[in-house]
């Protein structure tokens, strides 16, 4: 199928739904997806639930309490959903679309960026960290982080990210299969952040979780998904 006759994008803002059952239901969408089906992008908020992928380790679960921890296939270690915070989760034919996994990450975290730019505070990468953080001194400043290390020895071990001085705001987990995607990017609005201090966020012990709101942005639910769903459909579709 041509670029030009691309089946439109299905976008759906969701509201909350139970993260074991939408689980469940991207993972059907996609094994019953075929050749004509219409790209989608499903925009939801979780009740409070500790979700686990592949690389996950238990012990990052420090003390779960009355909060359920789900055994996901995204990549990625242990993260956290709750109320306040909107998770997108873009069902893509990355082959239809022309790009591979790689850019699809980028596009993802670019549209995080394009949010956070939308209410005046800049979104930064960490190399070998996926997500988006914010500087905690200055959520607003415009300066790059300084360089931090990128480059390794051959054989050498990978260098650990820095998050000196950050705060995450957007958490990535993403699974491909047959070219597909499904699960998706988590954007932190207004939450109650205090779960994350019973997790090693995304497996780093300590690091610092934002949303929106604790830097000073106040939002609602529905203008921050619509916002970052207009910033993926723009930056994932061609």
């Amino acid at each position: 199928m041509s670029g030009n006759h691309l089946p439109a994008l299905d976008a759906r803002l969701l509201g909350r739904v139970d993260y074991a059952a939408c689980n469940i239901a991207m993972q059907t969408f996609t094994a019953h997806r075929d050749a004509s089906t219409a790209d989608a992008l499903w925009l939801c908020e979780h009740p409070p639930t500790f979700t686990q992928g592949l690389a996950g380790k238990p012990e990052h679960v420090l003390v779960a309490g009355d909060i359920p921890v789900v055994a996901t296939n995204r990549g990625g270690q242990v993260t956290y959903h709750g109320p306040g915070q909107v998770v997108a989760y873009p069902l893509l034919d990355l082959q239809r679309l022309g790009y591979f996994v790689k850019e699809y990450v980028y596009r993802l975290e670019e549209a995080v960026i394009r949010t956070l730019a939308h209410y005046g505070v800049t979104g930064h990468r960490v190399a070998g960290a996926p997500g988006i953080y914010v500087r905690l001194d200055d959520p607003r400043s415009h300066a790059a982080l300084e360089q931090r290390p990128q480059h390794r020895a051959p054989g050498s071990a990978a260098p650990q990210p820095d998050f000196t001085g950050l705060g995450k705001i957007a958490a990535l987990g993403i699974k491909v299969s047959r070219h597909c995607t499904y699960h998706g990017v988590a954007l932190n609005v207004a939450m109650d952040l205090s779960p994350y201090h019973r997790i090693n966020p995304c497996g780093y012990a300590g690091m610092a979780t934002v949303d929106l709101s604790t830097i000073g942005v106040q939002t609602t639910w529905n203008e921050a998904a619509q916002v970052f769903g207009n910033q993926l459909i723009t930056r994932l579709v061609p």
